[in-house]
């Protein structure tokens, strides 16, 4: 691999093959899977497959692959908030691996007409076949997230892109719905809640 050395000016990095890579890249689990979607894949339903566990990063039997041209558009939602802290990307070492990715937090929906907006944040890819290579993401951005956009514009020179594997890594917690719940509970205060002070202030003073 000898892009190490210079692949770490773009926020991306070599990290140690642990046994923890696995409980870090977990956040393919907090993907709402049935609303995942992938736009300009071939195959219909591929683009959810490249979201696997790390110990199945190097099966190559399922990827995605673009279409018409070589970008490819993921909009992720997820069934809670995420702080999005690394991503990985496995490709081949080939022209068909991606050359550049581009994060939009929050932004649901999206299609290949809105990708002209500001990404929150942009990553120059190198060709990664075994999944060594980690992005770090803006930790401050994307400490939020409960939908992210992954755009590949490009890739090497192929007429098109191919990916074998997502990882996402970072911290998950759940959506709180219930905070209207409370506030209109305590916007209707009950009697019992706001004694007088000076009926309880008169009360001590019989009692003494």
């Amino acid at each position: 691999m000898g892009h190490h050395g210079k692949c770490c000016g773009d926020g991306s990095h070599h990290h140690e093959e642990t046994g923890e890579m696995g409980i870090h890249y977990s956040l393919y689990t907090k993907i709402n899977k049935d609303n995942l979607e992938c736009l300009n894949e071939t195959t219909e339903g591929s683009g959810k497959t490249v979201f696997k566990p790390w110990e199945e990063r190097l099966d190559f039997d399922r990827f995605v692959e673009s279409d018409a041209d070589e970008e490819l558009l993921f909009n992720i939602p997820f069934v809670g908030n995420v702080k999005l802290k690394g991503i990985i990307i496995v490709g081949e070492d080939s022209d068909n691996h991606p050359s550049k990715l581009r994060l939009f937090k929050n932004r649901p929906s999206m299609t290949f007409d809105d990708t002209s907006a500001v990404a929150d944040q942009e990553f120059e890819l190198v060709r990664d076949n075994t999944g060594v290579t980690e992005y770090a993401t803006k930790v401050v951005t994307f400490n939020n997230v409960n939908h992210l956009t992954m755009h590949f514009p490009s890739n090497f020179g192929s007429e098109t892109t191919r990916i074998y594997y997502i990882g996402l890594k970072g911290e998950y917690s759940e959506a709180h719905h219930h905070g209207v719940t409370i506030c209109t509970y305590e916007a209707r205060p009950m009697p019992q809640d706001h004694k007088n002070p000076l009926d309880e202030l008169a009360s001590s003073r019989l009692g003494q």
